[in-house]
C-alpha cells in the first residue's frame, strides 16, 4: 500500500473551484483551495493521474521541504537541510523555478541561484562532483516558493505547462489558453449532451477542449515527456498501465454537435489543422461565417453558445469592436433564443453594449488581463 503524499496543483486565478472538482473526481483527499492552486493528498499514483487527467491545472508540485526565512542568507542553509541525493544524481541536469512575494528575499534570480549553489555544494562535499544546471532542457525541475518568508521547496512533476496540449504548434494571435478554455466550458455547465457553438472560434481552443471533454480524452494522453519520468522513484510500468487504461476509455463519437465558426478564413484553416492534431478533426464542424449568419444546428432548440470576442486590448481598437458587440445582442436573444449563451471578455465597457440581463458572472485572469465570463438566457 502506497503512503499518501502532499501535492499542490497550480492553476490560473479563478480556476481553483474547477480544479478542485477535478481532484474530487480523481478521489484525491484533503483537498483545499488556495490562491493560485489546490493542495491535496494522494498516493504516488497521483503524480501520473493528475498530469494525465487534469484539464485546468498548470503543473503538479510535490512539496519536499518547508521552513522560515530569518535572513536572505538563511535560504542557503534551509536548502542544505534537504538530502538532495534522494531526488537527483550527478547524471541529472536541473533548473530552479522561483516565485517570491512579500519576503526578505526580493529577487527571484538571486533566490534561484542561492538554491542551485546549496544543491551543488552539498554534492561537492559528498561526492566530489556536482550536477549540471540546464536552463533549456533540464531533466529535473525544482520549484522554490517564498511568500511572507515562508519557504516551500517542491519537485515539479510536470515540466512544460499542462496547458500546452501539443495540438497548437503554430503561433495564434491572442490565443485563449487551453486550460482556461476548458475551465470556461466547465463553468457553463455544458456536459456534452447538448450542442456547443462558438461563433468566434479563432484558434479553436473552445471547440477542441469541448470535444476532448465530451469524448473523455485526457489532455496528457499524447504528451511525450513529463518531469516525473526522470524521478528516481518513477515506476515506468505503472505509468504505462494508467495511460493505457485511460486510452481505452476514450469515446469515438459525440452525443451532440460541436461547431466552431469565424469570419476569418485563415483562422478556420488553422482551427481545422489543430483539431486534426488533437485527434478530433472529424468530430468538430468548422465554418467560415460572420456572426450575422450564425444559427443553431438544425433540429436543436437548446444548447450552449460560448465565445471569446476580442477585447480591444491586443487586437483591434474600441471603435472597431462596438459594432461586433452590438451584434451579439440579437445573436443571443433572437437566433439563439432558448440557449444558454456566454461571452468571455476583458472589456466590460464593450460588454455593456449587450443590453441583456446578465444571469451569471464569473471572474478569471486571462494572463495579466482581468476578465469576466457573462451568462445570458
Amino acid at each position: 500500500m502506497q503512503n499518501n503524499m502532499k501535492w499542490f496543483a497550480t492553476c490560473a486565478r479563478g480556476l481553483e473551484p474547477f480544479l478542485s472538482k477535478e481532484l474530487h473526481l480523481l478521489q484525491a483527499e484533503n483537498i483545499q483551495e488556495e490562491r493560485g492552486g489546490v493542495s491535496f493528498t494522494g498516493s504516488m499514483d497521483f503524480v501520473y493521474l493528475t498530469n494525465l487527467y487534469l484539464r485546468t491545472a498548470v503543473r503538479i508540485l510535490r512539496p519536499i521541504h518547508e521552513g522560515e526565512l530569518t535572513s536572505k542568507e538563511s535560504l542557503y542553509d534551509l536548502v542544505r537541510e534537504v538530502d538532495w541525493q534522494k531526488y537527483l544524481t550527478l547524471q541529472h541536469t536541473f533548473v530552479v523555478d522561483c516565485n517570491i512575494r512579500d519576503s526578505l528575499v526580493t529577487h527571484s534570480l538571486y533566490a534561484a541561484q542561492l538554491m542551485k549553489d546549496a544543491i551543488c555544494d552539498q554534492f561537492l562535499e559528498k561526492c566530489g562532483q556536482r550536477p549540471s544546471v540546464d536552463l533549456q532542457n533540464p531533466m529535473l525541475q525544482f520549484n522554490l516558493h517564498i511568500y511572507r518568508n515562508r519557504v516551500v521547496i517542491s519537485l515539479d512533476s510536470t515540466g512544460d505547462s499542462l496547458h500546452k496540449r501539443g495540438y497548437r504548434p503554430h503561433l495564434h494571435r491572442a490565443p485563449l489558453n487551453e486550460a482556461l478554455a476548458c475551465g470556461l466550458i466547465m463553468c457553463t455547465g455544458w456536459d456534452g449532451t447538448t450542442p456547443l457553438v462558438d461563433p468566434m472560434c479563432g484558434s479553436a481552443a473552445i471547440p477542441i477542449e469541448a470535444a476532448w471533454l465530451a469524448t473523455n480524452r485526457p489532455p496528457g494522453l499524447t504528451r511525450k515527456q513529463f518531469c516525473f519520468q526522470t524521478w528516481l522513484d518513477y515506476d515506468r510500468q505503472r505509468w504505462h498501465d494508467i495511460r493505457d487504461e485511460a486510452r481505452s476509455k476514450v469515446l469515438k463519437s459525440l452525443a451532440s454537435p460541436i461547431i466552431g465558426s469565424d469570419i476569418r478564413g485563415d483562422a478556420i484553416r488553422m482551427a481545422e489543422q489543430d483539431a486534426r492534431s488533437a485527434g478530433v478533426g472529424s468530430l468538430i464542424k468548422f465554418e467560415k461565417l460572420d456572426i450575422y449568419d450564425c444559427y443553431p444546428p438544425d433540429g436543436y432548440t437548446t444548447g450552449t453558445l460560448l465565445c471569446n470576442p476580442p477585447y480591444g486590448i491586443r487586437i483591434g481598437e474600441m471603435g472597431d469592436l462596438r459594432e461586433l458587440y452590438r451584434e451579439i445582442e440579437p445573436l443571443f436573444s433572437e437566433r439563439f433564443a432558448g440557449w444558454r449563451c456566454w461571452i468571455f471578455t476583458g472589456n466590460l465597457a464593450l460588454a455593456k453594449l449587450i443590453r441583456l440581463k446578465v444571469r451569471e458572472k464569473y471572474h478569471f485572469m486571462n494572463g495579466t488581463i482581468s476578465c469576466q465570463l457573462l451568462g445570458y438566457w
